[in-house]
């Protein structure tokens, strides 16, 4: 019986402690070619021939080569697919449920909480007009009346509140810019209808519908997957509840708000200011009408997680535990997509693949 393969589809320089680790275990590793990794080109007939027999599959988050339901029905031996990356929206994770395949993720410490700091960076950056006051004094100007920037806290001096923050979404990462917003004393609100109650309680903050969020909020911070309930939850509708001195801020994924609509109201003053960090398309097109606003936006290259220290090393070890524990006929413990588990245990739990 030949080893199980497992075909590295989308890579990102992993180390050869890694392949190492996969071929003792007794693994097949097979890689896929870079060139599939490049936008606009269509690989899919190399991929499919190069993952027809594969039992896992892994990489990075793969805009070019996304494992929608005809590339998943190809891959007929297929168990699992460990990505690197939190995200996994360059999976059909429908498909990949009905079909009893494990999607595995990785929401690292180093990339979680990193995209986490980028959002108070941002937040503040915003706020307290770092980029315009720079411009400023080198412009040959000090201290402009129209450089005054905005206080977040609370002030017990005269009993008044702190802005109001409202978190799109309490996972790791939204759960993380509350733990970091607390020195401030700020109120904050938070919407999340696949959290339970009781983690509400745990960080101290009141859950709300989306629209009282929108409308309440100073600040509005996306920490979101993108999946077919969230794809656009910000349009035009959304944006007319937002406070016209209202900040937003995605640091999630590029589909959860309409970019154009987002423009108009940065443009028209319905907004103070956005930073973006992920596009609807990336790299973002030069003629984004985003570029067009000058200080109004934000612009960052999906680049929140890069972290000097850790990038995506953290998330390909995890990624490499995974595929040996499904190969194994175990159950990971960074599934996606965990309401496919019990047919996967019906199609594969218990039976190892493993030489």
């Amino acid at each position: 019986m030949p080893n199980p393969k497992v075909l590295i589809y989308a890579q990102r320089d992993e180390p050869k402690a890694i392949t190492d680790a996969l071929r003792n275990a007794g693994c097949e590793v097979a890689l896929g070619d870079n060139a599939w990794q490049k936008p606009g080109a269509d690989y899919r007939g190399a991929f499919v021939a190069a993952a027809r027999d594969a039992v896992a599959l892994m990489g990075m988050y793969s805009r070019a080569m996304p494992l929608d339901r005809a590339a998943l029905e190809a891959c007929q031996r297929l168990r699992v697919v460990a990505k690197y990356t939190a995200g996994v929206d360059d999976i059909d994770t429908d498909a990949a449920t009905e079909l009893g395949i494990m999607v595995c993720h990785a929401p690292t410490e180093a990339n979680c909480f990193g995209v986490a700091e980028a959002t108070i960076a941002m937040i503040l950056a915003l706020l307290k007009r770092v980029r315009e006051r720079d411009a400023d004094v080198r412009a040959g100007n000090w201290r402009g009346s129209d450089m005054v920037s905005v206080y977040l806290g609370a002030r017990q001096s005269d009993d008044r509140p702190g802005l109001t923050v409202g978190v799109v979404g309490l996972g790791r990462i939204g759960t993380r810019v509350v733990d970091l917003l607390a020195p401030w004393r700020l109120r904050i609100i938070a919407h999340d209808p696949y959290i339970e109650p009781g983690r509400f309680l745990l960080a101290g903050i009141k859950a709300v519908d989306y629209e009282t969020l929108l409308r309440q909020s100073d600040i509005v911070t996306f920490h979101t997957p993108l999946t077919k309930e969230t794809r656009n939850m910000l349009g035009e509708r959304e944006l007319a509840m937002m406070k016209s001195t209202a900040i937003l801020i995605n640091a999630a994924r590029g589909g959860l708000i309409d970019e154009d609509a987002l423009a108009r109201a940065l443009a028209a003053g319905k907004l103070r200011a956005a930073a973006i960090d992920a596009f609807a398309e990336e790299p973002l097109p030069m003629s984004s009408p985003l570029r067009k606003l000058g200080d109004k936006v934000m612009l960052s290259p999906h680049s929140a997680s890069f972290n000097e220290d850790a990038q995506l090393g953290p998330g390909i070890e995890w990624a490499t535990r995974s595929v040996i524990a499904a190969l194994a006929g175990n159950v990971p413990d960074n599934v996606f997509n965990r309401e496919v588990i019990p047919r996967w245990k019906e199609k594969f739990g218990g039976a190892s693949v493993m030489g």
